[in-house]
């Protein structure tokens, strides 16, 4: 089946999705958690041949790491699931309603919005996230992953259509598009009719591609160029367990931290043991002249070009910049920063706040890592994907965000004059 054909049985899908109880959908969501958990054998083995191909390419190991899926990674998935089942079902309710003076009794009601395309890459949670918050949300959703990942996307894809046939849905409320080539990009950028939002997940040559190509709306989500401010009279043991977090707990993944700021007053003492820790992962600092003043000795250290410091690294890289105030340091963020998460390690409420004023973007931590912009912690249940931009919806995009207003207005044979 081409993606045209997908699309369109998706469409013919949609009306019995966004019509179904609260209950229908949270039986279909428990039975693709327990399908993901009876069919982990299944989707290791497409996994591991996914990974295999993958290194064999030379793809690097932080990029096979977003690709792996191993039994805790498929355990969160299924306790993704499994929270958005616990969770308000966004669709149907009133959240605002009024009489006019002519007796007509308007309110505004939350609609699904449809059919959903998401085109991602070498990703697989992906699909088991993009598909369970559609689902619950009363969309249907088209995915297209990356060929890295096909094996094991169409693994999961099988076993979540299995899983929602079994409680009376249509199987076509999860599509997913075997057709990895540009064609089938481009026939889902140019949907007009059959998708009713297309998402991109990926890098910024992905993103960039859909938002000045597609004909369909578009969300766009998250190239994630996050900065670590480490403000003046910071405490050291904070900053460094902050920044290890950012940089290394997951290097490939759009919340990771990818520029380090640091006051002037704490640079010599501190960006030396911030590098002790980064050693362990052997990152690659990229440093300004002032930074590399203190680095320049040091192994894994490099003089930075200005490309640096508004590149998304997704490796064990990082850029790293000394500046003489918090002012300079938003400066800095709003400039070359692609509007995701940034974050300020400081002891001055003043200066937490003016950072937290000031810097324009989704999400602004005081003294946290910015790897918690995540729809799973910040309790949404998994989101379909972080949103920089501004209109419709903004950071972790979760089940309020898949949804859209309709307006139901009831009279009594009022007629305006």
């Amino acid at each position: 089946m081409n993606v045209e054909q997908l699309m369109r049985c998706a469409r013919a899908a949609r009306m019995d999705v966004a019509l179904a109880g609260t209950e229908q959908k949270n039986a279909a969501l428990e039975a693709i958690a327990c399908a993901l958990d009876a069919g982990r054998d299944a989707i290791k083995a497409a996994n591991l041949e996914d990974v295999n191909a993958a290194r064999a390419s030379g793809m690097r190991e932080s990029l096979i790491d977003r690709l792996t899926l191993t039994d805790k990674r498929i355990d969160s998935a299924i306790e993704g699931v499994r929270t958005l089942i616990a969770l308000p079902d966004p669709v149907g309710g009133e959240d605002a309603s009024v009489v006019r003076p002519n007796g007509l009794r308007i309110a505004r009601r939350r609609v699904p919005l449809g059919v959903v395309g998401i085109i991602y890459e070498a990703r697989p949670n992906v699909t088991v996230d993009a598909a369970s918050l559609c689902l619950k949300a009363g969309n249907v959703c088209v995915l297209r992953g990356g060929k890295e990942a096909i094996r094991s996307n169409i693994a999961l894809a099988k076993i979540m259509r299995e899983a929602v046939a079994s409680v009376g849905l249509p199987a076509d409320a999860v599509c997913l598009c075997e057709d990895t080539s540009r064609d089938s990009a481009n026939a889902m950028m140019n949907a007009v009719g059959l998708l009713d939002v297309l998402i991109p997940r990926g890098g910024a040559g992905l993103i960039r591609a859909v938002v000045e190509n597609a004909k369909v709306p578009v969300i766009e989500t998250g190239v994630g160029i996050c900065h670590i401010y480490c403000d003046k009279g910071c405490d050291h043991r904070m900053a460094i367990d902050i920044v290890e977090n950012a940089k290394c707990s997951r290097p490939s993944v759009c919340n990771a931290a990818e520029v380090l700021i640091i006051h002037s007053l704490e640079a010599a003492a501190l960006l030396p043991r911030i590098k002790a820790a980064l050693d362990a992962k052997n990152v690659e600092l990229r440093c300004d002249k002032r930074a590399w003043a203190i680095l320049r000795r040091s192994e894994n250290v490099k003089e930075a070009v200005p490309e640096d410091f508004r590149t998304e690294f997704l490796d064990y890289v990082m850029a790293v910049m000394v500046v003489d105030d918090v002012q300079e340091a938003i400066d800095e963020i709003n400039a070359h920063g692609s509007g995701h998460s940034e974050s300020i390690v400081t002891n001055d409420y003043g200066r937490a706040r003016q950072f937290q004023d000031r810097v324009d973007a989704a999400a602004v931590y005081v003294n946290a890592s910015t790897r918690f912009t995540d729809g799973f912690e910040f309790g949404f249940g998994g989101e379909i994907g972080i949103s920089t931009q501004k209109l419709h919806a903004r950071g972790p995009m979760g089940l309020e965000a898949l949804t859209t207003i309709k307006y139901t207005i009831m009279g009594d044979g009022q007629v305006r004059r």
